[in-house]
C-alpha cells in the first residue's frame, strides 16, 4: 500500500508502545499481535540490559531509561515518516510534457509559465521544444502546441492562435531606412528570412508579397540574412538587421514595449495557426493546463 509505514523494527514498536501506554493497542496500531510486540520489547531490554517498560494493571509505563530511549526513537520515527511522505508525494506527482517548437516556447510560453506555476503549484510541466514537432504524441500525458491548419488538427485540436502577421523592424532601422508607408516599398528593403525544408507552412516573404499582389524583382538586398529558427529572426530584427515577418502572439510584447514597430500591412490566415493537441487522458491536471492555455491565448 502506498501509505503503509516503512518498517523500522523496534524503533516503531517502542515509539507506539510508549505513546499509547498499552501493548495491545500498540500491536493493533502496527498490525501485529500482542505477543509479537511483547517479544520485541523483551528482546530489546535483554540486549540493552535495562528495563524499558514497567507493566501496570491496565497497560505499561516507560521507565526512566525507557523514556530516554523513547524520546530518541519517537523523533527518529517521525522524521523518517515525514521524509518518506515527501518521497511518495514526489513520486505520485503528475508530470505533463508539453511539446512545441522553439519559437512558441521561447517567445510565448516561457514568459507565461511563472504565472501558471503560481496558479497550479502541484503540477509539474516539462517543456519539450524542437525545431519541428512530430505527431502523434507518444504518451497519454503528453500535449502539443503545433503550427498547422484546420485540415491537420480540426478533429481533435483546439485553435489557440490564428495566424496573423505584420512586417516588423526596430525603430532605429525604420529611422535609417524607412519609412515604409506603402506595401510596395517593402520588396526593395533588406529582409530577414526563416528557412524551412520544403514549402513554408506559414507566411514567408514570397507568400506575403503574393497575397498583396506584389513581386520582388531582382536579387536580395545587400546584407539580408536567413535563420533556421524564428527566435533568431526576431533577435536580428531587434538588432536593426532588417525587416522580419512578425507573428502576432509571438512579437506582441516587443511591439508593446517599442523594441519593434510595424513596417507594413497585416495579413491573416484564419484557418491556420498554432493548435493545441490535448493529452489523450483527461484528468483534473490536464484540464487545468488546457484551460489555462486557452485563457492565455484568448488575451
Amino acid at each position: 500500500m502506498a501509505d503503509r509505514p516503512v518498517d523500522l523494527g523496534w524503533l516503531r514498536i517502542l515509539a507506539e508502545a510508549g505513546r499509547l501506554g498499552n501493548l495491545s493497542s500498540a500491536a493493533e496500531a502496527l498490525g501485529l499481535t500482542q505477543p509479537a510486540v511483547s517479544y520485541q520489547i523483551r528482546r530489546l531490554e535483554e540486549q540493552m540490559r535495562v528495563s524499558l517498560l514497567e507493566r501496570r494493571h491496565r497497560g505499561v509505563e516507560l521507565t526512566a531509561e525507557g523514556r530516554r530511549l523513547f524520546d530518541i526513537a519517537s523523533r527518529t520515527v517521525a522524521d523518517v515518516d515525514t521524509l518518506v511522505r515527501s518521497f511518495r508525494n514526489e513520486a505520485e506527482r503528475l508530470t505533463l510534457r508539453l511539446h512545441t517548437d522553439y519559437a512558441f516556447s521561447s517567445l510565448w510560453l516561457i514568459p507565461r509559465m511563472h504565472a501558471f506555476g503560481q496558479r497550479h503549484p502541484g503540477l509539474d510541466i516539462q517543456i519539450v521544444a524542437t525545431q519541428f514537432v512530430e505527431r502523434p504524441m507518444p504518451d497519454r500525458h503528453d500535449a502539443a502546441i503545433v503550427f498547422g491548419s484546420g485540415r491537420d488538427f480540426g478533429a481533435h485540436g483546439i485553435l489557440l492562435m490564428p495566424e496573423k502577421v505584420v512586417p516588423v523592424c526596430s525603430p532605429g532601422f525604420m529611422t535609417r531606412h524607412g519609412p515604409f508607408g506603402a506595401a510596395h516599398e517593402l520588396p526593395g528593403a533588406r529582409l530577414l528570412h526563416l528557412d524551412v525544408p520544403g514549402a513554408s507552412p506559414w507566411f514567408d516573404w514570397p507568400s506575403y508579397f503574393a497575397e498583396l499582389g506584389l513581386r520582388r524583382d531582382g536579387s536580395a538586398a545587400p546584407g539580408e540574412m536567413s535563420f533556421n529558427t524564428y527566435s533568431l529572426v526576431v533577435q536580428a530584427a531587434v538588432g536593426e538587421q532588417g525587416i522580419a515577418i512578425g507573428w502576432m502572439g509571438l512579437v506582441d510584447s516587443l511591439l508593446a514595449s517599442g523594441m519593434l514597430v510595424a513596417a507594413g500591412p497585416a495579413l491573416e490566415a484564419a484557418d491556420r495557426g498554432y493548435w493545441l493537441i490535448p493529452p489523450r487522458e483527461k484528468t483534473a491536471e490536464t484540464e487545468s493546463l488546457v484551460e489555462w492555455l486557452q485563457a492565455e491565448a484568448a488575451h
